[in-house]
């Protein structure tokens, strides 16, 4: 490494090289004429030919000189480009950003940020790996993406949260005379009426099974779906009442849907930023995720 030109020992080569004189180099370097002066013979030092013969008056470029100033030029320009393609990548101007959700995340909560955050970044390419709950840390550990946004049911090693969005289980029906807009209700009153949820072995499921047994109720499940958003579909057809985090009724036009915030006990359901904790983001995607930690953006 010792015997390779610096950039400035390029710069005042090619300088000198395409004006032909020390002066004009300088001048154009914004440097002094003798600062030049060391800066071609430091670089002739280091390549073992001498660039130029000198007299008083004159400067006469030489055969090592006319060989070398392609590779000085083209050296020049790929670490300008390498410059120039950093800013872009740092400025979030460029680059890609892989992100993992679950199918309701995918569905309610990511595309208006995404709609937002190409707004903002048009030079962004950002691709979308919509995975099943059971699927969803698997992928993260893997790296396939550069984080995912949903919820971890219990802690995992290697992977780190950032909530940007504290919810609650809410259920969710028509509303009615069993089931007026505005009021909690508990599990116990809850018990009563027929479910539509998600089946077992997914999140949701799993927290409402403890808050049932924390309660010491047996729950009426009419109907099991895969995906939220079609438990609620169902809720809006009059097939049941759907338990799911309250915050997901933002993302449903139907006004005939009413949330009741779930009680005895209370059960959180947040969403988060989840990421390897010892990968650093690329700033692309730190970007997106610093839009997401702002607050999540409603339809």
């Amino acid at each position: 490494m010792r015997t390779l030109p610096s950039v400035r020992q390029l710069r005042a080569f090619v300088a000198v090289y395409r004006t032909g004189q020390v002066s004009a180099a300088a001048a154009q370097l914004a440097l002094t004429q003798p600062a030049v002066t060391v800066l071609l013979r430091e670089l002739e030092a280091k390549l073992g030919v001498r660039l130029f013969d000198r007299s008083t008056r004159t400067l006469r470029r030489t055969e090592a000189a006319a060989e070398a100033i392609a590779y000085a030029e083209r050296a020049l320009a790929e670490l300008e480009a390498l410059g120039t393609s950093m800013a872009e990548l740092a400025g979030v101007r460029r680059g890609r950003v892989r992100i993992a959700a679950t199918a309701t995340v995918a569905q309610t909560l990511l595309p208006p940020v995404l709609r937002r955050f190409l707004d903002e970044h048009p030079g962004v390419k950002v691709e979308v790996e919509d995975v099943a709950p059971t699927g969803f840390v698997e992928t993260l550990l893997a790296e396939r993406v550069d984080f995912g946004i949903g919820t971890l049911e219990q802690p995992v090693p290697g992977l780190r949260e950032q909530v940007f969005l504290r919810d609650n289980l809410a259920a969710v029906s028509l509303a009615g005379p069993r089931f007026p807009s505005g009021k909690p209700i508990t599990w116990r009153q809850l018990a009563a009426l027929p479910l539509v949820t998600v089946k077992p072995g997914y999140g949701v499921r799993r927290r409402i099974e403890a808050a049932a047994d924390a309660a010491g109720v047996r729950l009426q499940v009419a109907h099991e779906v895969s995906l939220l958003t079609t438990a609620l579909a169902m809720a809006a057809s009059g097939l049941g009442v759907a338990v799911v985090p309250a915050s997901l009724l933002a993302y449903v036009a139907d006004a005939r849907l009413v949330a009741r915030r779930l009680t005895r006990p209370a059960v959180e359901r947040n969403t988060a930023v989840v990421s390897k904790q010892e990968r650093a983001l690329m700033p692309p995607a730190q970007a997106f995720v610093d839009l997401l930690l702002a607050g999540p953006a409603h339809p």
